[in-house]
């Protein structure tokens, strides 16, 4: 794949140096054994499972009110599990090529010191997933009407059904927030800031999956690509900050947006969750099979998105108690500096003027 950084010193095979430098090509050749799978009659039924969308249902044109012929709805099941595991590996694979010849490139240019080449290159990732996650989730809620009919976030028919393309971009978030397990360890993530990553990482896998579950497919894209967007403008507003530290108004129009985009996101919770999902009423409520009536399911709904957005919040204020906690240092730090070099040259021009005072009344004497 020719995705190995170029290195003078070759590590021993099968060192924890070797893995780290070599993580896209092991991972590309794990990822070929499941393609080379389709070649042979044999294995080509299993190999088909992790690289294909699976429990696929054929609907028929009156059920489903298509124009033409039927349409192929799809629900969850264990094989997507398979499937989740092969696009994690093809989101390695990318991860690494990114980084190689995007991210690695510009910081040597930029030549940044390392903590700031840490924090580039984890909002370059990070930038690049929000923009192509909320071009692809707008697309969805375009194509299915659900801008132009709201309605359709609480009673999407069938209610335990999805289209490919929604399935589709679920797999695809589930396998990017499983493949930054790996990249903690890949890329050589410091232990401090280990807990501060799971926790991240851990709080979108249990969304999303949370939405898939209870095909609270429509929902569930709406607020993703709302908190994406606001996610986006902050790594956009850090790259720019990390080039040039006069872009700083950018991050005070970040903090109106974050703080906008949760408040959305709130409102669209509780409208959705609150009031309409509410008021279904059904003789068998069950949340396994979709159905979101049940008490316990809209409480836990509510309530972990509410407390998501509390989360959040809180560690936006903590955030920016230590960066104002840090520019007021910076600028006290600053101002001695200042104050010392201009006593130094205080004391050094006191110094040449005596001199030059005790020198003249000596020439004087010597002129006599």
């Amino acid at each position: 794949m020719g995705l190995r950084k170029k290195s003078a010193k070759n590590p021993p095979v099968l060192s924890q140096e070797f893995i780290l430098q070599n993580h896209a090509d092991i991972v590309s050749c794990v990822g070929m054994f499941f393609v080379l799978g389709l070649m042979f009659e044999g294995t080509a039924e299993a190999s088909i499972v992790f690289l294909t969308l699976q429990h696929s249902v054929v609907v028929p044109a009156a059920e489903d009110q298509a124009p033409l012929g039927s349409k192929s709805l799809y629900h969850y099941g264990v094989k997507d599990l398979a499937t989740v595991f092969f696009y994690m590996l093809v989101t390695i694979i990318l991860h690494a090529t990114i980084q190689e010849y995007v991210l690695d490139k510009i910081n040597k240019r930029m030549q940044f010191t390392k903590a700031k080449q840490t924090k580039f290159n984890e909002s370059g990732q990070f930038g690049l997933f929000y923009v192509v996650s909320c071009i692809w989730g707008t697309v969805i809620l375009i194509s299915e009407n659900c801008l132009s009919d709201p309605t359709l976030l609480w009673k999407a028919h069938p209610h335990n059904m999805m289209t490919f393309q929604m399935k589709f971009f679920y797999i695809s978030q589930l396998a990017y927030w499983f493949h930054a397990f790996p990249e903690l360890y890949f890329q050589k993530t410091k232990k401090q800031d280990i807990p501060r990553h799971l926790v991240y990482i851990g709080l979108h896998l249990f969304h999303i999956a949370g939405a898939y579950l209870l095909y609270l497919n429509h929902l569930g894209l709406l607020l993703l690509v709302l908190h994406y967007f606001v996610e986006l403008l902050s790594h956009m507003c850090g790259l720019f900050y990390f080039s040039d530290e006069k872009y700083q108004k950018g991050l005070s129009l970040w903090t109106i947006v974050f703080i906008f985009g949760r408040l959305m996101t709130l409102i669209v919770s509780v409208l959705t969750v609150g009031f309409h999902l509410a008021g279904s009423q059904r003789r068998n409520p069950d949340a396994v099979t979709g159905n979101v009536s049940v008490l316990a399911a809209k409480i836990a709904v509510l309530s972990s998105s509410c407390s998501i957005q509390a989360y959040i919040t809180w560690n936006l204020i903590i955030s920016r108690l230590h960066r104002w906690i840090e520019d007021a240092n910076l600028r006290a730090s600053s101002a001695k500096k200042k104050r010392s070099k201009s006593s130094k040259k205080g004391t050094e021009n006191g110094v040449q003027t005596s001199n030059r005072i005790d020198s003249a009344p000596r020439r004087k004497e010597k002129s006599s």
